[in-house]
């Protein structure tokens, strides 16, 4: 395959283990600084991104533009790219509901650009286990682009919206059942049962009621960006016709979580089930 060269939009850690991937393969990873913090520069130079400076110059190098960014901010993105007057493939990897994607599909082609739909499931790429899923008429060959691994690439097929579908409804079960247990935890906390509720726990499975635990902790890093992507999946719900209710509380639920976006140590199970409370009760 020819040398590309690709620009990835605002990479945070999973973009930039894209770019790596990308880069494994040959190709060459662009990203533009203008308006970016520290963080995002260390990121993107310990990786070896080149800078192009600004979002114009990016798109007027790239063959290829991946936007992978929290999902409110998709379609923003999007009309930047369009703005720039970009010509190219544009593969929007966020997690966002096939009507949304529909919509930056439709702004990007009445620029030009041709875009490729793309889910990503799994942590970022630096180790076996995460997938790439895309679709839509350019998806084989924007697969290629990343086909060195350790990342793992799938095409689902030329349908636009087929790759976000399939995101939607695998995060609906894995994230919507950690929204669930903190529902749960939270409702045991607040009626006074919780030490017995995890008692039972231990009961049916030795080590449950710990590993609930750690993992209502552990998801506090992401809560803040979770509860844009439970948006979407109520929404993708809706569109198909099902009840939306369950995961319009599980963003409402990741939302009092936000405030540990930026923390550094994990919060004690304690902290985490207090912030559940509604607004106005926190201490």
């Amino acid at each position: 395959m020819a040398r590309l060269r690709i620009g990835f939009l605002h990479p945070g850690e999973m973009g930039v283990s894209l770019a790596a991937t990308a880069r494994r393969a040959g190709h060459e990873a662009l990203w533009a600084s203008e308006g970016r913090g520290a963080a995002t520069l260390a990121r993107a130079t310990e990786h070896g991104l080149q800078d192009a400076g600004t979002l114009v110059a990016l798109c007027a190098r790239s063959d290829i533009v991946v936007s992978i960014c929290p999902p409110h901010a998709a379609e923003a993105v999007a009309e930047a790219v369009a703005d720039c007057g970009y010509r190219g493939t544009y593969v929007d990897a966020n997690a966002i509901s096939p009507a949304r994607l529909a919509r930056i599909a439709a702004t990007l082609a009445a620029a030009g650009a041709e875009v490729v739909d793309g889910g990503v499931i799994g942590g970022p790429a630096w180790e076996a286990g995460t997938w790439l899923y895309l679709s839509g008429g350019r998806a084989t060959e924007v697969a290629e682009a990343f086909a060195a691994g350790p990342l793992a690439v799938g095409v689902v097929g030329p349908e636009i919206g087929a790759a976000s579908a399939l995101k939607m409804v695998y995060a609906a079960r894995t994230k919507g059942t950690t929204a669930l247990l903190l529902a749960v935890l939270g409702t045991a906390e607040r009626l006074g049962v919780r030490a017995a509720l995890e008692a039972q726990w231990e009961r049916d499975e030795a080590g449950s009621a710990a590993a609930a635990g750690e993992r209502a902790r552990r998801v506090t890093r992401k809560a803040w960006r979770f509860a844009g992507e439970m948006d979407e999946i109520a929404a993708t719900f809706a569109a198909a016709g099902l009840p939306d209710g369950i995961h319009a509380a599980a963003a409402e639920l990741y939302r009092r979580l936000a405030r540990f976006k930026d923390a550094g140590e994990l919060p004690e199970l304690d902290v985490v089930l207090a912030a559940l409370a509604p607004e106005g009760e926190h201490e």
